[in-house]
């Protein structure tokens, strides 16, 4: 890093400390860079609150931009069209790109004339994380001559074959004409005019146009932090202790893994804590009557995950459609061994040295993969260790939230250089 410390307008929509999955990584990167930048975060009203609640000051740390009149109908559009909550992911974002554009007017309308007076040396979208979702400030600032950078962008990962039903059960009607996006007015300009483009994941980078290529840093949007995960998983290795933690609905997995996990069970070689509600408890609950070692633990408060996840071995975690994969690093910030299908975002966050990946296929042969994995597992949970103090150990270097700040830092200063050298490489 070299100094002085840049000063950052942070655009953040979706960050609050108090709710999880996108707000919770735009808080957390947002707040994060305070450490290596000065940063004043921009947000939405609904954040306001939990801003104050945290400590940080109105006006000095952070704005907060009311779009209400145009974002909450549409919000309750979005609710209503998804026909389910937690469901129809893609008709979400499709809702957003047309409220969102509203939200970066008003920022423009009140930070417009600082940043075209230099009062910043930097913008920074942050989030949304949805790489369908253009901005207009990124040409705004470009005619200002104020770097700006946008990401980690993630999204978007297709559906593996011979999902179709899980698919069509997530509501998820407009993945299947998902690209549209790229024909959007603003839609390509957003990425040509930002100085540079964070990527959340190597699919992501296979979207942008290939003019922007040379300006593309892959960073994974997900990170850890140290104060809440801070324990050390200690199993007893007399079983293999593996847990699955997720929402129960069908694209993560878990009635895979009873599958593949039953022979096991059965036989009392395993245990298994399922850690998570959804829709499809009960039918998880019929399928695993009659197994041993089988606890549904239905949602958790945070401390009481950590309890769980401590006495495990083993993240089994068959999801088939992860954009981050947070819950995979959570588990290796414990030293619980993920053991993963190989796709999206999971997929690129194990490697060989810190956990175990099934190949991506049909269901039948990700059944059979981890049951094979597990099964050999099984026969010496003691021969996990070495593999989890590297799982472990992969998330200090790598996926703190202070680290992840100084490999943002690291292309803030790359563009602040007039972009000249290597395109920085936070990751191998």
């Amino acid at each position: 890093m070299t100094d002085p410390r840049p000063r950052v307008l942070a655009i953040a929509e979706a960050a609050n400390p108090e709710w999880v999955s996108v707000p919770l990584v735009g808080w957390s990167l947002a707040t994060a860079l305070r450490q290596v930048a000065d940063v004043h975060v921009v947000t939405q009203i609904r954040n306001r609150d939990a801003f104050l609640r945290a400590g940080l000051t109105e006006g000095t740390d952070f704005t907060a931009i009311d779009s209400e009149a145009f974002a909450r109908p549409l919000w309750k559009l979005a609710e209503k069209l998804r026909m389910g909550e937690g469901k129809g992911w893609t008709t979400l974002q499709a809702i957003n790109a047309v409220s969102y554009p509203y939200f970066e007017r008003l920022i423009w309308r009140q930070f417009g004339e600082g940043i075209k007076a230099g009062d910043w040396d930097i913008v920074h979208r942050i989030t949304p994380l949805s790489p369908t979702i253009s901005s207009s400030l990124a040409g705004r600032c470009a005619r200002a001559r104020v770097p700006f950078v946008l990401g980690p962008l993630n999204g978007g990962v297709p559906w593996p074959k011979g999902f179709d039903a899980e698919r069509r059960r997530e509501k998820e009607w407009l993945s299947y004409v998902r690209s549209a996006y790229k024909l959007l007015p603003g839609s390509r300009a957003t990425f040509i005019k930002a100085g540079a483009v964070i990527v959340g994941s190597h699919h992501t980078a296979s979207e942008l146009p290939a003019a922007v290529k040379d300006r593309t840093i892959y960073i994974p949007e997900n990170g850890i932090d140290p104060a809440r995960f801070n324990r050390t998983a200690t199993p007893d290795d007399d079983v293999l202790r593996a847990v699955f933690l997720g929402r129960l609905v069908p694209y993560k997995g878990a009635d895979m893994l009873l599958s593949a996990a039953e022979p096991l069970l059965r036989a009392g070689r395993m245990t298994l804590d399922i850690v998570g509600d959804g829709p499809m408890m009960p039918a998880l609950q019929a399928q695993a009557e009659g197994f041993q070692g089988v606890t549904f633990h239905g949602w958790k408060a945070h401390t009481e995950v950590q309890d769980i996840l401590a006495r495990c071995h083993v993240l089994s975690f068959p999801s088939i459609r992860e954009f981050g994969g947070g819950v995979v690093l959570e588990a290796m910030a414990l030293g619980v061994v993920p053991l993963i299908v190989d796709y999206a975002g999971p997929g690129e966050l194990v490697t060989p040295e810190v956990g175990f990946k099934v190949p991506v296929g049909s269901r039948d042969e990700i059944v059979a993969g981890f049951e094979q994995a597990l099964d050999k597992l099984a026969a010496n949970p003691a021969a996990l260790k070495p593999v989890a103090e590297a799982a472990k150990a992969r998330v200090e270097s790598h996926f703190t939230w202070a680290r992840k700040a100084e490999q943002v830092r690291g292309v803030y200063d790359w563009v602040l250089g007039g972009q000249t050298g290597e395109t920085p490489r936070p990751f191998p």
